[in-house]
């Protein structure tokens, strides 16, 4: 999406007036020819020291050091002609060029050496014998005046030019004052006219598009709604998981309506420098009233807007409070009939400031849930608009193996899907392709690590009690695969799905989801009459669901229908627990108990089918990863309809 400086709609090669940041009136020009002024005085004072010190400077001769005695041999030599002694340092002239040794190649006619600690009263009755010119230098001499001056002064006087020049650019800015350039908004505007993304570019999140239709129809016809006395909602709050496009559908809002559109994070307003934050906030709605009608969208509102209750301030006010106080201001202070709107998103309502979601700053509330299965077929076409498809390929299936996944998730496994076809030379990218992106996706890349022979045979088995568990557990998600090629930090897997999304779970299929997870520890106790580490991850969906049953759920009969989680977490997991340590042993206690009664269940089920377990591990070592319908071949369940097995709840 092409992105343009914050102006508005006009017609070309012509400045729209009103508008900021197009524009150059005089303080534009006086502070051009204010900076040039300063960065030409620092050139030339630079220059000058360079000239001074470097080029003018005269350039000392060629000197060597030479030993004490080798500096009286000389002069019995005769070959001295002038010494100038500064404290214990000897410097003077040769006739011929000398060195350190004689057979050193380094020589020089000027010399230099120091007088030894000891007193040496026969040196000068030599030199006078010799002929030799004695000069003498205090050793404390004083260095020029001018010298003295550019060094005490030079560095001080660069630093305060320096400060000068930026001041003078900071206090340039007609908003923010001393802040300058720095309390500027860092919003990109994008081209109403030029609009990148529209509502036929959204799909799975129908409810939401509905809910923001109301806000295009007030910025193309404000007239419609004010006629009767109605407002439309200062500002509308995005909320939503990770990547289930809460900022592509506020671009689409901006391309319906064809209005400037102002995008920032919340995270662009804070600076480590106190104010500079308020006073981005100021400057971005004072461009957006300019330009009304307009919107303005705040991604990640929970960086500023976090809950002011509980939090410890060591100053009187701190830069995330007064940005949050900016914004407070600004909402409450223009009116809905400027044609200014706010969209904001997060994924963290819970922990947004109680004035954000009052009446007059975020009026309405619109919940960005991830899409159901026609949602998803609907998503993933639109991701493959500009993809060749082989005719293989039923976007129906791919959604309906990709419950859970989010818009950025297909739209991620697209890619890699067409990355794949791409990287093995074909012209269209296949149904193979999509179920290998979908599995790189959910379970990593596969590893190329050697397994020993006993290794693969216990991973098999460990598989085969999961995927044998989904097919005659009531209830249970149908398998749709089982492999024993390592992927990610798995070294097998076991790929259940439902056959249509859930919304609601009832206790039987709950307790299918535990008996399936405990399927590979059963299956590896009943071959080998001993477990390994292998199901740790699946230990850990267990107690999980077991715990959320008793204390979110009421799905235990000594607990009773009671709620003891904390903000949506468990109680043990949560800061202070709601119920007393007696209620904490009760649910440790019908945890446990959950869990092993569908350990028992998984065991006892697996003994009496021990033959489809068998031959289903065999096939494994052999197959290394089998489908749905070879699982069901190889088990002998080929007439099990898995929709029969939905939960009867």
């Amino acid at each position: 999406m092409a992105t343009q400086p914050a102006t508005g709609p006009g017609p070309p090669g012509s400045p729209p007036p009103n508008r900021p940041g197009k524009s150059r009136g005089p303080n534009a020009s006086s502070q051009l020819r204010s900076a040039r002024f300063w960065i030409t005085l620092l050139i030339i004072f630079g220059v000058n020291i360079f000239i001074a010190n470097v080029l003018l400077a005269p350039q000392p001769p060629k000197s060597v050091t030479i030993p004490y005695n080798v500096f009286k041999e000389q002069v019995a030599a005769g070959n001295v002609i002038s010494i100038t002694s500064t404290g214990t340092v000897i410097t003077g002239t040769t006739k011929t060029a000398i060195g350190a040794t004689p057979k050193a190649s380094d020589k020089a006619t000027h010399f230099s050496t120091v007088l030894p600690a000891f007193a040496d009263p026969g040196l000068e009755s030599l030199l006078e014998q010799n002929n030799v010119t004695i000069n003498v230098n205090d050793p404390n001499q004083q260095p020029p005046f001018w010298q003295t001056l550019l060094l005490s002064l030079g560095p001080g006087l660069l630093i305060v030019l320096l400060l000068l020049f930026v001041m003078r650019r900071m206090a340039g800015a007609t908003s923010g004052g001393i802040l300058g350039q720095f309390g500027q908004s860092k919003a990109r505007l994008y081209d109403p006219e030029r609009p990148g993304t529209t509502f036929a570019d959204v799909a799975g999140i129908e409810e939401v598009k509905t809910e923001l239709v109301e806000v295009v129809q007030f910025l193309r016809e404000p007239l419609k709604y004010q006629r009767l006395g109605g407002t439309v909602p200062k500002g509308v709050l995005l909320i939503g998981p990770p990547g289930t496009g809460k900022t592509l559908v506020a671009r689409a809002v901006a391309g319906e309506a064809k209005v400037p559109f102002f995008s920032m994070s919340a995270s662009e307003f804070v600076e480590a420098i106190v104010g500079v934050g308020a006073s981005r906030v100021r400057d971005l709605f004072k461009k957006a009233r300019e330009a009304a009608p307009a919107i303005i969208f705040i991604d990640e509102l929970d960086a500023i807007g976090r809950s002011r209750q509980g939090t410890i301030r060591l100053g009187g006010n701190d830069e995330q409070e007064q940005t949050l106080n900016q914004i407070l201001t600004e909402m409450d202070g223009f009116d809905s009939r400027e044609g200014v709107i706010v969209l904001a998103a997060t994924n963290r309502a819970d922990v947004l400031d109680a004035a954000l979601l009052r009446p007059g700053r975020f009026d309405r509330r619109v919940t960005v849930m991830p899409p159901d299965r026609r949602g998803r077929a609907a998503i993933l076409k639109i991701h493959t608009r500009n993809v060749p498809l082989a005719p293989d390929v039923n976007l129906d299936a791919i959604a309906s193996n990709t419950p859970g996944l989010v818009g950025a998730d297909l739209r991620n496994i697209v890619n890699e899907a067409a990355l794949a076809a791409a990287a093995r030379g074909a012209i269209a990218v296949g149904q193979a392709d999509f179920s290998n992106a979908i599995e790189k996706t959910l379970l990593g890349s596969e590893r190329n690590i050697m397994l020993s022979g006993v290794d693969r045979e216990r991973i098999a088995y460990h598989e085969s009690g999961h995927a044998l568990l989904g097919l005659l557990v009531p209830g249970a998600d149908p398998v749709r695969k089982v492999t024993i090629i390592p992927r990610g930090m798995a070294l097998g897997v076991t790929v259940q799905s439902p056959v249509d999304d859930r919304f609601n779970y009832g206790e039987t299929y709950l307790r299918a989801r535990i008996i399936g997870a405990l399927g590979g520890r059963a299956a590896e106790s009943l071959v080998y009459g001993e477990v390994t580490t292998g199901a740790e991850n699946d230990l850990h969906h267990v107690t999980q669901i077991a715990r959320e049953m008793v204390v979110r759920w009421g799905m235990s009969e000594k607990i009773g229908p009671l709620n003891f989680s904390e903000n949506g977490q468990p109680g043990p997991f949560a800061m202070n627990n709601p119920y007393s340590e007696g209620t904490a042993l009760m649910i440790d206690s019908e945890v446990k108990r959950i869990a092993q009664e569908c350990m028992a269940q998984a065991c006892q089920l697996l003994t009496q089918h021990r033959t489809q377990l068998d031959t289903l591990a065999q096939t494994l070592l052999r197959e290394d990863s089998l489908n749905e319908q070879e699982i069901l071949e190889v088990t002998g369940m080929l007439s099990r309809n898995p929709r029969d097995t939905g939960d009867p709840d």
